[in-house]
């Protein structure tokens, strides 16, 4: 099901048109189903020990485009992620990169978790240079990047700190800046944001934005934030509980740029919000009945 937003009669700006080229990725009736790995894991689910994770779940993404998924925990958001990877394979179904099929792992993916994963013996700027190092680019070249990558979430000064003396937000931008250092075409974001204070997050969120303005970076980005999800993202799929589907998906018409010091006043905003929020609040109701 698509969702429509009444849209207020006055808008101060134009609407947001979304990208029209042809898909980066493309997801085709996925299936994904795992083997329980305990005696009572099987016991808890009667006869069978097979688990349906994601059940028919289709989408696109396009260049330039980020989509938002939602939905309750346990529906399969990561594992969609980690299809999109190549880190697991669909139980049936075809997900596709540029129309080839996802076969194992791809350089042009970049994947971001909500724990920033540095190495504890690297400064910032060398934790930033890993990815840049696995790929065969190496001394002044991958300073120079990682540097730069670090100038752009704001943490030049801190290039040389080791993980154990920055905050929480500083290892989050590092891998953040870590993430976009090795120029990935499609981004895989899931809950990268979800263990940072209120602030942080919006201060990261922000700067999220800033960096994919005139990028044609495709990005799926897993959240249980609804108000990040409509922020962020121009397209929203809610799934529902497991075995995850796709229960409902909402257009997010807003403009780019998008300043979210003032986004959260805009009536269409709002409107958004809500209308994400009642499908993600039904989809838990759902789960627990």
């Amino acid at each position: 099901m698509v969702v429509t937003v009444q849209e207020p009669e006055v808008r101060q700006s134009p609407p947001h048109d979304p990208p029209a080229g042809p898909p980066v990725v493309a997801a085709e009736n996925l299936f994904k189903v795992v083997r329980a790995t305990d005696a009572s894991a099987r016991r808890n689910r009667g006869s069978t020990d097979e688990l349906v994770i994601v059940d028919d779940v289709s989408f696109t993404i396009r260049s330039g485009e980020t989509l938002g998924i939602v939905g309750p925990s346990g529906c399969g958001k990561t594992t969609l992620l980690n299809m999109m990877a190549g880190l697991v394979f669909p139980t049936a179904g075809q997900l596709r990169i540029n129309g080839a099929v996802v076969t194992g792992p791809d350089r042009r993916m970049g994947y971001m978790t909500a724990r920033p994963g540095l190495m504890p013996w690297r400064s910032a700027v060398r934790n930033v240079q890993f990815g840049l190092e696995v790929r065969g680019i190496k001394g002044a070249q991958a300073r120079e990047t990682a540097m730069r990558m670090l100038e752009l979430v704001d943490l030049a000064d801190f290039a040389h700190w080791y993980p154990f003396k920055l905050s929480q937000g500083m290892r989050q931008r590092v891998a953040l800046a870590r993430t976009l250092a090795i120029d990935p075409a499609i981004l895989l974001m899931d809950e990268p944001f979800a263990a940072l204070d209120v602030q942080t997050k919006l201060t990261l969120q922000q700067q999220f934005l800033a960096l994919r303005e005139g990028t044609e970076r495709a990005v799926a980005w897993v959240t249980h934030d609804v108000n990040e999800a409509v922020s962020l993202c121009d397209r929203v799929i809610v799934m529902s509980p497991r075995p995850g589907r796709i229960k409902t998906e909402i257009r997010i018409d807003l403009d780019h740029p998008r300043d979210l010091a003032t986004l959260r006043f805009d009536p269409v905003y709002q409107q958004l919000a809500e209308a994400v929020w009642k499908e993600f609040d039904a989809a838990e109701q759902e789960g627990t009945t």
